[in-house]
């Protein structure tokens, strides 16, 4: 008995056994389909495997051919847990990709600063720091055979806060925006910097909890907005702390009077691109207690603050790759989406070659696989393959990311690379299908032209994603824009050369 055989018996004689109310045999034959479906076998057989004339249900497969096409995302929202900083140039396009950032600061409900008299440093009769700094821990490098290419950022200081409760997409920046402070006064501190420190010990990089980091310190004469002038920046935050505790309670409060935050600006090097991990604003000082004692205050740049992310690409790269017809394209960070039209109204009104019309029926399974096409370059500069794709209806887009939403399985589906098949499935997006065609429905009967008003409504997108999971339950907690370096092309376009994209349908009904 071959592997395929084997499981629809088993399927179907387990089902048939498990269920007779309607609702539930019709759950079980979905979840048989479903089982089978992600076999290599083909799917249009189910309808003669699955049922026998005794069964409650009647099974008819059918495949509808999908057009696709690709679109440019332009910018998308960068709130995200995730930082990104560097610049590479697109071995598919022969232009560069600038990923730029803004940090502001935590700051923990009990934050503890020794005594005022018990720090040693001195500077002008009160307290001092010994030292401040701004630490970047990277990881996941572009490519690690450049590890060694040389940057310069700059560290530039905010004149005041990005505010909280708008939406920022990645074309914010905020030199443009005005919100950098201006003057020989503020911070805007060069650094040089390669992803491999050779300034550090090959003993200490080696070491098994050695991160790699850049560190920016902020030890030059440092004058406030009103003025006063401190030996260097970790000194102003001290002071501002005895002076107005109030100010560190919580981030929005040290935000908004102490720290604004500060824009981390590519300003020279090519060949490293690698995500910002952690962010630490750290103001070393010593105290008298049996002995001398080493401290320090820290202030994390954190999923808890707002952080945005910068994205800068060659606009005219990215819209001939998205002219071409022969292909879709997957592009990160901000860079290309595949437009799917989903052939509703046809799955909806479909007629079989028996002239049975299937209007009537349910949706029990729609099964739609994308297959990736290989890189034409061999350049081991080529950007990564996206890991994780979205699909939503194009209409939702923007507001999925806004607020927040997670994959339902309903509307939105989400799907990982199969490197085996070096395609990407979505296995059953039936619900998709069903709910666009309501959507529609209910519209018409408010608006006999709402399809010309609404001309996407059949349409989804695929949208390269990251997530995070909980820890305890491993579900996915949120989904965000890939700001990573990826791309890849699809099959598809409207004038593809190969077989082309099928959407494969079984209906079901009940027999009378």
């Amino acid at each position: 008995m071959n592997k395929y055989f084997y499981r629809v018996f088993f399927i179907k004689n387990h089902f048939n056994t498990l269920f007779n109310m309607k609702t539930k045999y019709m759950a079980g034959i979905a979840f048989a389909v479903m089982a089978i479906s992600s076999c290599d076998e083909d799917t249009l057989t189910i309808g003669q495997t699955l049922t026998e004339e005794n069964d409650k249900l009647s099974l008819t497969t059918a495949t509808f051919n999908v057009s696709t096409q690709t679109i440019i995302a332009d910018s998308v929202l960068s709130l995200s847990n995730s930082c990104y900083f560097g610049k590479v140039k697109d071995p598919e396009t022969g232009t560069d990709v600038t990923s730029e950032f803004t940090t502001q600061f935590h700051v923990v409900e009990d934050i503890y600063i020794a005594p005022e008299d018990s720090i040693i440093g001195r500077y002008d009769n009160r307290v001092s720091a010994d030292s401040c700094d701004i630490t970047l821990f990277f990881s996941s490098p572009f490519k690690p055979a450049d590890s060694l290419s040389a940057m310069k950022m700059r560290v530039i200081e905010l004149d005041r806060p990005i505010e909280e409760g708008q939406f920022y997409y990645s074309n914010f920046n905020p030199l443009e925006k005005n919100l950098i402070r201006t003057g020989h006064d503020a911070i805007n501190q060069g650094k040089v910097f390669s992803y491999n420190n050779l300034t550090q010990s090959d003993s200490l990089r080696t070491s098994s909890n050695y991160t790699t980091h850049v560190r920016i310190q902020l030890n030059s004469p440092y004058t406030a907005k009103n003025g006063t002038t401190y030996n260097n920046y970790g000194t102003y935050l001290l002071r501002q702390y005895f002076d107005n505790k109030k100010s560190f309670r919580n981030s929005y409060s040290f935000t908004h009077d102490v720290c604004p935050g500060f824009f981390f600006e590519v300003a020279d090097g090519y060949g490293f691109h690698a995500n910002v991990s952690d962010i630490g604003l750290r103001v070393f000082y010593k105290v008298h207690r049996d002995s001398i004692v080493n401290l320090a205050a820290v202030f994390a740049g954190t999923k808890e603050v707002l952080q945005t992310n910068c994205v800068t690409n060659d606009k005219e790269a990215i819209s001939r790759l998205a002219s071409e017809t022969g292909c879709t394209y997957l592009k990160s960070p901000a860079g290309l989406f595949t437009q799917v039209s989903l052939p509703v109204s046809q799955i909806k009104s479909y007629i079989d070659g028996q002239g049975i019309n299937h209007s009537s029926d349910s949706l029990l399974a729609a099964k739609i696989t994308f297959q990736r096409l290989n890189s034409l370059s061999s350049d081991e500069r080529m950007f990564g393959i996206p890991q994780t794709i979205l699909m939503l209806p194009q209409d939702s887009l923007t507001v999925f990311f806004e607020k927040n939403k997670l994959p339902d399985s309903k509307t939105s589906f989400y799907t990982t690379y199969s490197s085996t098949y070096n395609t990407y499935t979505f296995s059953n997006i039936s619900n998709l299908i069903t709910s666009l065609w309501n959507i529609k429905e209910e519209g018409l009967k408010q608006d006999p032209q709402w399809t010309d008003h609404h001309p996407n409504w059949d349409k989804v997108v695929l949208v390269p994603i990251s997530y995070t999971r909980s820890s305890s339950t491993s579900s996915i907690t949120s989904i965000e824009h890939d700001m990573s370096l990826t791309s890849t092309r699809l099959v598809g376009g409207k004038d593809n050369p190969l077989s082309p994209i099928q959407l494969n349908i079984v209906y079901a009904k009940f027999k009378e």
